[in-house]
């Protein structure tokens, strides 16, 4: 039969190693348990809500109405064909600065002397504006030069050339027309007066900026 006193000791022993088992569990923090919900996605903005890239304006190439707007030197015109035929540019006379009606306006052409029924010939290559008849220039013609920018002007004209018509093509050299004294013209001086203006952004066929032709036609100052 066993001691007594042994057993005793064998249960105290076992009864402490219970208790300190008891307090490490107690004492030991226990961690949390992992989540396990998925986390919530955040919806992205609609695109339309997103800011859009501005791209660079691109510089607009200038129009061929804006570069008209500045009208050019009388120096700076090409050299155009004398338009009175067998006129010579020495025998040219610069009267684009004499006055008119006692100096009330400006004659803003040249004259061109020469006898009536005279071919009068295109300056330019260019389209036949206007045939137009008017009390001061009577039987008339305006012409543009290939560009739109310059009219020529044509006056006192005896008659048109056979078949002329608004919106014809004209090659520089072309019989147009012929000299003549109609208008207000002396009926004694048949000549052609002849001016060039620079056109506005409108091309309005009856207005412009008077431009000296003297120079553009071979003309040299006496």
């Amino acid at each position: 039969m066993p001691d007594r006193p042994a057993r005793r000791w064998g249960v105290w022993a076992g009864a402490a190693a219970f208790a300190a088992g008891v307090l490490w569990v107690l004492s030991t923090p226990t961690p949390e348990p992992a989540a396990t919900t998925p986390p919530v996605a955040v919806p992205a903005p609609p695109s339309s809500t997103l800011p859009r890239a501005t791209p660079a304006p691109t510089p607009a190439a200038p129009t061929l109405q804006a570069q008209a707007q500045a009208p050019a030197p009388a120096s700076k015109l090409a050299a155009l064909q004398l338009p009175v035929q067998g006129v010579l540019a020495q025998d040219l006379r610069d009267t684009f600065a004499d006055g008119r009606d006692n100096n009330q306006r400006g004659h803003e052409a040249i004259d061109i002397h020469a006898p009536r029924g005279t071919p009068v010939l295109a300056v330019d290559d260019g389209p036949i504006a206007k045939l137009f008849v008017s009390k001061p220039g009577g039987i008339t013609i305006y012409q543009f030069d290939a560009t739109g920018q310059l009219a020529y002007y044509y006056a006192h004209l005896d008659a048109y050339a056979v078949g002329l018509k608004e919106g014809q093509a004209i090659r520089r050299g072309s019989v147009i027309g012929y000299v003549g004294s109609s208008g207000n013209a002396n009926p004694d001086a048949p000549h052609l007066h002849f001016a060039i203006f620079q056109l506005g952004p409108e091309k309005q066929w009856w207005k412009g900026t008077p431009l000296n032709p003297f120079a553009a036609l071979g003309g040299k100052p006496p």
